[in-house]
C-alpha cells in the first residue's frame, strides 16, 4: 500500500493528540473522583462522631480501629494519620461544590497541614489561581506566603486575602514583606556583592519569577539607559502583563536608603517618556533591599508620584512564629 507522506504524518499526530487529551481527562477524572471519596469518608467520620458513638478528639480509639479494619478490607492509604486529614478535610470545606477538580488530594493534603482556616482557604484559592504543583504549594507554605502578604495589608484586606487568594490589581499587590530568596543558598552571614546576589538570581530566574508572583515576564538584566548623555544600567527589567506596565527591579545589598529611591524616580521618569507605548499603564519600580529604614523611607517617598516600592529581601525561611504572632496582633 502506498500511503502519501504529509497525510499519513497528520493521522499520526491527530491520533496522538486524541491519546493525550484522553489520558489527561481520564486523570483528571480519577483525581476528581478520589477527592470527592476522601471528603465523604470525613463526612462520614464526623456524622459518626456526632451522633455520640466517639468523641471528636485526637485521642479517641476510633482512628486507631477504623484505620486497622480499612487496611485490612481495601488495603494501603487508610493510616490513622490520613483518615484525621480526611476528616479535617470534610470539616475545612462541608460544602463539596467548593473543592476544585484542578487541585489533587496531595494538593489537599499539604494545604490540610495549615493552622488555621485563613490559611488553608488561601492556599487553597491561590493554588488554583496560579496552577501550583505540590512541591511548589509546599515551598509557598514553608515560605509563610499567607502572612507575608497579609501583614502589608488591613484587617479587611487580609480577610479579603483569604477568601479569595492574591489577586493583583494595583502596584501594592506585588509587594511581599519580605521576599523570601533563600532558593539562592547564599549562606546567611556571607558578604555577597551586589552582582553576586543579581548572579544568583538570573541562575535562578524560574524560582525569582514565582517568588515575585503572577504576571511578570523577563526582559532583561543591566538595562541600559542613556539619560542626559550618561549611561544609567537597571539590575532587572520585567513587563507585567496582567497591570500591562514595566517593572524595574534594583537590587541593595545593604539598607535602602533616600538615594535609591531617588535614583528609582528617575529610572521611572525615563521609561514614562522613552520605553512605554500605547497601551502601556505607568511604570512600577521595586527597590529590594536587605534593610529598609521606615521613617527615611516615609520622608523619601512622601512627596513621590511615581509608584516606588520599598521591600526587605531574606535568604532564609522567615520565622513562622514571629510572622503569626504579628498577624494575630493586625487581626485583633
Amino acid at each position: 500500500m502506498n500511503l502519501e507522506k504529509q497525510p499519513y504524518s497528520e493521522l499520526i499526530d491527530k491520533i496522538g493528540s486524541l491519546l493525550q487529551q484522553g489520558r489527561q481527562q481520564a486523570a483528571q477524572s480519577v483525581n476528581t473522583i478520589l477527592v470527592q471519596t476522601y471528603w465523604y469518608i470525613g463526612q462520614h467520620i464526623v456524622e459518626f462522631e456526632q451522633k455520640g458513638s466517639e468523641k471528636a478528639e485526637y485521642g479517641s480509639q476510633l482512628f486507631e480501629r477504623l484505620s486497622k479494619d480499612l487496611v485490612q478490607a481495601h488495603g494501603k492509604g487508610f493510616s490513622r494519620s490520613n483518615l484525621l486529614y480526611m476528616r479535617k478535610f470534610y470539616l475545612s470545606f462541608p460544602i463539596s461544590e467548593t473543592l476544585s477538580h484542578l487541585l489533587t488530594w496531595s494538593h489537599y493534603f499539604e494545604i490540610l497541614k495549615a493552622d488555621s482556616e485563613l490559611e488553608i482557604s488561601f492556599y487553597s484559592k491561590q493554588c488554583q489561581h496560579e496552577r501550583w504543583s505540590v512541591r511548589e504549594l509546599k515551598r509557598q507554605m514553608k515560605s509563610s506566603l499567607f502572612e507575608r502578604l497579609a501583614l502589608s495589608k488591613d484587617k479587611e484586606g487580609v480577610l479579603k486575602l483569604a477568601k479569595e487568594g492574591h489577586i493583583v490589581e494595583n502596584a501594592e499587590d506585588l509587594i511581599k514583606d519580605p521576599f523570601v530568596l533563600d532558593f539562592l543558598n547564599i549562606p546567611e552571614q556571607y558578604q555577597y556583592l551586589e552582582n553576586e546576589l543579581e548572579e544568583k538570581i538570573i541562575s535562578n530566574l524560574q524560582q525569582f519569577i514565582m517568588e515575585m508572583g503572577k504576571g511578570f515576564a523577563f526582559i532583561g538584566r543591566q538595562y541600559r539607559m542613556n539619560i542626559g548623555g550618561k549611561h544609567f544600567y537597571l539590575d532587572l527589567l520585567f513587563y507585567h502583563r496582567i497591570l500591562k506596565c514595566f517593572v524595574l527591579v534594583d537590587l541593595k545589598r545593604g539598607e535602602i536608603d533616600h538615594q535609591d529611591i531617588g535614583q528609582m524616580n528617575l529610572y521611572l521618569n525615563y521609561f514614562k517618556k522613552e520605553e512605554a507605548t500605547e497601551g502601556d499603564n505607568e511604570p512600577i519600580g521595586i527597590v529590594l533591599g536587605a534593610h529598609k529604614n521606615h521613617i527615611l523611607v516615609e520622608y523619601a517617598t512622601d512627596s513621590i508620584t511615581n509608584k516606588v516600592l520599598l521591600s526587605k529581601y531574606q535568604l532564609y525561611l522567615p520565622d513562622k512564629k514571629t510572622l503569626q504572632n504579628q498577624l494575630d496582633k493586625l487581626l485583633e
